[in-house]
């Protein structure tokens, strides 16, 4: 009778531990477990931060866009006629002839920091109005001392 090599007596433990090793041997070739670090010791690659948005400006308390009068303390008036969409935070100003000081150079106007700041021709301030009780008030810009007083017509 002829019998195969498997089939010997402790030949199939000899081959079950030959696989065995082979197995553990091409086990310990793939794993990396023994290498890498801990999870807790893994670093994540995030992107880098981005830079704080500030919020929108706030718009102005009350449309701007129409017909205003400034007004001096001394009496001297004209009509001005803003532009600006709804709730816009900048806009322009179209003055009627014979403003008072220097407003009839009055071009631009902006709300920034719940201040109506009224510009000319060049960007320079005119102008910064606080908002009161219906109208704008403040002061020309080179503080001389008097009021001006922005409202509707």
């Amino acid at each position: 009778m002829m019998m195969s090599k498997c089939s010997r007596p402790g030949g199939r433990s000899a081959t079950a531990a030959v696989l065995i090793l082979t197995l553990a041997a091409a086990g310990a070739c793939t794993s990396t477990s023994r290498f890498a670090t801990a999870p807790s010791e893994q670093v994540e690659a995030s992107p880098p931060p981005q830079p704080a948005t500030p919020p929108p400006p706030q718009p102005p308390p009350v449309d701007l866009a129409g017909r205003w009068r400034l007004s001096m303390v001394d009496g001297a008036a004209c009509l001005m006629t803003f532009t600006g969409a709804p709730g816009a935070a900048e806009g322009s100003i179209a003055p009627t002839g014979g403003c008072p000081a220097n407003f009839f150079t009055s071009r631009k106007w902006t709300y920034e920091h719940d201040m109506l700041i009224i510009r000319d021709h060049k960007g320079e301030v005119l102008a910064d109005l606080s908002f009161a009780t219906g109208r704008f008030e403040g002061h020309p810009a080179g503080g001389s001392g008097s009021s001006v007083t922005l409202a509707r017509p």
